[in-house]
């Protein structure tokens, strides 16, 4: 079998792939790469607007993740004139159609704060023409990097980074991944983005982005999480892997997982991110499993391919 290169994939024209989320793409029996396409390439942008004014770039592969093709960005997101940006989708398929829920920012800042964030629900029968529902009202307006998973006992849970509570998680549930009702906190251990929950080995878990590695919680209802260690802290020995992974997402295959994040691999705590190497980035991908209760990750694993389609048992995808 092939081995899963490492890296997994660079973004071709900016080379700032960053938040990936996987989805199977049942039209074309391939896996697609959704991912914001930060702009590491672009020239003389002030502040971290190289950050901002981003689209949705795609990449997909048809032999099982072994080779990736990129495609381009989707199309059609905007709701008014300008040049927005997109950040940190999530997608999910129902069976019968694609949702996507996806952080945006009026304009391209120049600075971090200042501006709104909010987070967008589209649909789509292919991936590739978007159709937009609604600007979500959730706790605030400041919210980013939406998580959506199908609850225990019927219906959905979002989780999301409120931005305005210290950088919490937050949740909010749902009967049909249109209409949205605020639940509350539900993670406050510290500063913190990208929650990611899957099912595995028994347990509900959450991924966390602390910037210093995956904090990993465990839950036996989705609705108390008990923060465990972390993955993705100590450096890998492939090839731009030896940074903290970031922002990951997770496709469950049977008995373990995948565990898709990026990096900055010229990036160091003593580097200043202001120029295209210290920008750049790479996705990785590795496997983690169950063992004992515990979520473990061995980053330096060598992987083969395919990543098989989804299973009946492997949840919303």
């Amino acid at each position: 079998m092939p081995a899963i290169p490492r890296p997994l994939y660079r973004d071709p024209v900016f080379d700032g792939a960053a938040d990936p989320v996987l989805v199977w793409n049942r039209a074309e029996q391939a896996w697609w790469m959704v991912y914001t396409s930060r702009r590491a390439k672009a020239p003389d942008l002030p502040g971290v607007s190289w950050i901002h004014g981003t689209d949705l770039g795609v990449a997909s592969s048809t032999d099982g993740g072994a080779t990736w093709l990129y495609r381009g960005v989707i199309q059609g997101l905007d709701t008014e004139w300008g040049r927005h940006t997109y950040w940190a989708p999530e997608i999910v398929d129902d069976g019968t159609t694609y949702h996507m829920y996806v952080s945006t920012i009026r304009g391209v800042p120049a600075q971090w704060a200042g501006h709104e964030r909010h987070i967008r629900h589209y649909s789509s029968p292919d991936l590739v023409t978007w159709r937009y529902h609604a600007t979500l009202a959730l706790s605030s307006d400041y919210v980013i990097d939406a998580c959506v998973a199908a609850r225990p006992g019927g219906g959905y849970r979002m989780w999301y980074k409120d931005e305005a509570d210290r950088s919490h998680t937050w949740a909010a549930d749902s009967d049909d991944l249109y209409a949205w009702r605020v639940r509350g906190p539900a993670v406050r251990i510290c500063a913190h983005e990208g929650p990611n929950v899957f099912t595995l080995g028994g347990f509900h878990w959450m991924l966390v982005d602390e910037w210093h590695g995956q904090r990993v919680l465990r839950s036996d209802d989705m609705d108390s999480w008990q923060p465990q260690g972390l993955i993705l802290d100590a450096p890998g020995r492939h090839r731009d892997d030896a940074t903290v992974g970031l922002h990951a997402d997770v496709v469950v295959r049977g008995d373990d997982a995948l565990v898709f994040y990026f990096t900055h691999p010229e990036r160091r705590p003593d580097t200043a991110p202001a120029t295209y190497a210290t920008r750049r980035t790479s996705i990785q991908v590795a496997r983690v499993a169950v063992e004992d209760g515990r979520l473990v990750c061995d980053r330096d694993e060598s992987l083969s391919a395919p990543i098989l389609p989804p299973g009946p048992g492997d949840g919303l995808q």
